[in-house]
């Protein structure tokens, strides 16, 4: 037991680094309602790359499509079979925007469930030139830089969120440097460090006890935003004070994705960092608000499957609990 428990550390400081580790085949909660990922079948990844000059100014697409002829966008497009997401990136901001580039970190992850999901990257110019109308192809008409002031056309304003994170990280980043490790993963899912702070500061971290002691993985759902994942661990581990908490995905610690084998690796691994925290909006009959204490325990375990590890570790526990107050982490946002 207690060489399991030096692992799951060692685990979840690997995790905090913001780098990977292998996805055991266990099955730990929605396995049997998730297919494996399959680009084109079942899924859909789009990378997007917001690119910044010395005057920050944005690097925009003028898009050739037919449905949204001349307006703009940045620099984005699907991942294609056999690619990783990093590959993507490079080859849609060459096709569109005509330069070469490399990204940083990744600024904001949006999906709709474990079928779409869109991966933002900061990203600079390594070298090309940006594309110009004499260039013109089907990928697009043109490329230029956008001073964010300017009236332009835009083709959606889905892009004024990941545009306005990328400003916010050039100008002060605000949390580490994150980018994809290359490691398969063949369904989407959550690997979850899921945390329960006490009055006394205590961190607890829920584990799965067989078939040896690990943190808890939980398959992504078509019907449910991938952060779901999250509350299906707590429902199952807890179902009689589940209603009685609330569980909150804090982001994104790192992501493990590969993808070059299709329909084997095209999944995507989130190693996400979660919260357990009671519901504390709680009001008398007259309908005055309660102030309940922060209970001095993690909530009580009904499946037998689980059970909550304090963390004892100093170094482990002081780094956790960082994160956890300055949510300084790679957001993962539903757009349900």
């Amino acid at each position: 037991m207690e060489a399991e428990l030096r692992q799951v550390e060692e685990e979840v400081q690997v995790l905090l680094s913001g780098q990977g580790s292998e996805v055991m085949a266990y099955d730990d909660v929605g396995l049997e309602q998730s297919k494996p990922a399959s680009l084109k079948n079942n899924t859909t990844y789009i990378v997007s790359a917001i690119i910044f000059n010395h005057k920050e100014e944005v690097l925009m697409v003028q898009e050739a499509r037919k449905d949204c002829y001349k307006m703009w966008y940045l620099p984005a497009g699907k991942v294609k079979k056999g690619e990783s997401l990093r590959e993507a990136l490079l080859r849609e901001v060459k096709e569109e925007a005509g330069v070469e580039c490399e990204p940083i970190t990744l600024l904001l992850i949006e999906e709709q469930g474990p079928q779409w999901i869109r991966f933002n990257f900061l990203a600079a110019v390594t070298g090309g030139a940006v594309k110009s109308l004499s260039s013109a192809d089907e990928e697009s008409l043109q490329a230029a830089w956008w001073d964010r002031s300017t009236a332009l056309k835009l083709r959606g304003r889905d892009i004024l969120r990941p545009i306005e994170c990328g400003l916010k990280y050039h100008r002060d980043p605000w949390h580490p440097v994150t980018l994809p490790t290359d490691q398969s993963c063949r369904h989407t899912v959550q690997r979850l460090v899921l945390v329960f702070v006490t009055s006394e500061e205590r961190v607890w971290i829920l584990l799965v006890k067989a078939p040896r002691l690990h943190l808890p993985v939980a398959a992504a759902v078509k019907t449910h935003a991938v952060s779901w994942a999250a509350d299906a661990v707590a429902r199952d581990a807890m179902p009689a004070c589940y209603y009685e908490h609330k569980v909150t995905t804090l982001g994104v610690l790192g992501l493990q994705h590969n993808g070059r084998q299709h329909g084997k690796t095209d999944g995507v691994c989130f190693n996400a960092l979660v919260a357990l925290k009671p519901d504390r909006a709680k009001r008398d009959e007259d309908g005055a608000a309660l102030r309940l204490p922060l209970p001095c325990r993690p909530p009580a375990v009904d499946n037998p499957r689980y059970v909550w590890q304090e963390v004892l570790h100093a170094s482990l526990r002081g780094k956790l609990l960082e994160k956890i107050r300055k949510t300084a982490i790679l957001p993962l946002d539903s757009l349900y």
